[in-house]
């Protein structure tokens, strides 16, 4: 659905058309209201303004609050039973806001991130180990940005920490490139930024979700004690069904990397107290 006339209609006419080539029979429709997405079982957003070259992801929260909260507004008026995955910019404090426009349980709101930051990171480490990016399992946790916290000793390639297979200089590089990993790519593009690593993210979200996968991924959620931060959206290990958020995991964390989340946790909640929500 799009506010653009004719813009998700010719979308969706000409993914309907792919179908006798890739071989789906799922029906697919493009919609310009609200009305049309009534009773939805899951809603993407990605409605907003994206990040142009040398600008932040904290840059944009003025900017897209006012569409994410129409949009929200719109989403839990015509689909009160839905679950939502934000993926808007920046994600942890829009995914906040959309908690608080719906009214819905913590559940039912879910932010893409870690599944994103995941996915760059492994695909980083596959290549340096010259491994296929499914041998890799990465640990990142916190904001979407900047102050992610990687944890490279339970980041595992086929069950190794990474830790045992690559030296801390190295670990470093790969890592830095991936908290920078968005910047790169609006760098590289200048009109745009990502567009097919945080889609297939949303669409692996939304799958465990519809088909009640129970499948773990590390997702923006609203934590409320769990690692001793409360009111305040970060990227965490969870378990996603069809009730959205059904488990939020907790790992066992040393200290500094249990007051680095924390230094995380912090940065989002400066960014939430910008949007002046009350």
């Amino acid at each position: 659905m799009d506010i653009v006339p004719g813009l998700a209609p010719g979308k969706a006419l000409d993914i309907l058309q792919s179908a006798p080539i890739v071989s789906f029979d799922t029906a697919v429709s493009g919609a310009n209201s609200y009305q049309e997405t009534a009773n939805s079982e899951v809603v993407i957003i990605t409605a907003g303004f994206s990040r142009k070259p040398g600008m932040t992801r904290d840059e944009l929260v003025q900017a897209n609050m006012k569409i994410v909260a129409e949009v929200t507004s719109n989403i839990a008026s015509y689909s009160p039973e839905c679950v939502i995955i934000m993926v808007t910019n920046p994600v942890d404090a829009m995914t906040y806001l959309a908690i608080k426009t719906s009214q819905f349980p913590r559940n039912r709101v879910v932010g893409l991130s870690g599944v994103l930051d995941g996915a760059r990171l492994s695909s980083f480490i596959a290549a340096e180990l010259k491994v296929s990016p499914a041998n890799v399992s990465a640990c990142i946790l916190g904001e979407h940005g900047k102050n992610m916290l990687v944890i490279p000793r339970l980041t595992t390639v086929k069950g190794k920490p990474l830790t045992e297979l690559l030296p801390k200089e190295t670990i470093d590089k790969l890592v830095g490139r991936t908290i920078m990993g968005g910047d790169e790519i609006v760098a590289l593009l200048k009109t745009g930024s990502a567009f097919y690593t945080p889609s297939a993210a949303a669409a692996r979200m939304a799958a465990a979700i519809t088909l009640d996968k129970k499948e773990v991924l590390p997702c923006a959620a609203c934590l409320n004690g769990e690692y001793g931060i409360k009111d305040t959206v970060i990227s965490v290990p969870l378990r996603l069904g069809k009730k959205g958020i059904e488990e939020i995991i907790e790992l066992g964390l040393t200290k500094e990397e249990k007051q680095a989340l924390a230094n995380s946790a912090k940065a989002v909640q400066e960014l939430i107290k910008t949007m002046k929500l009350g």
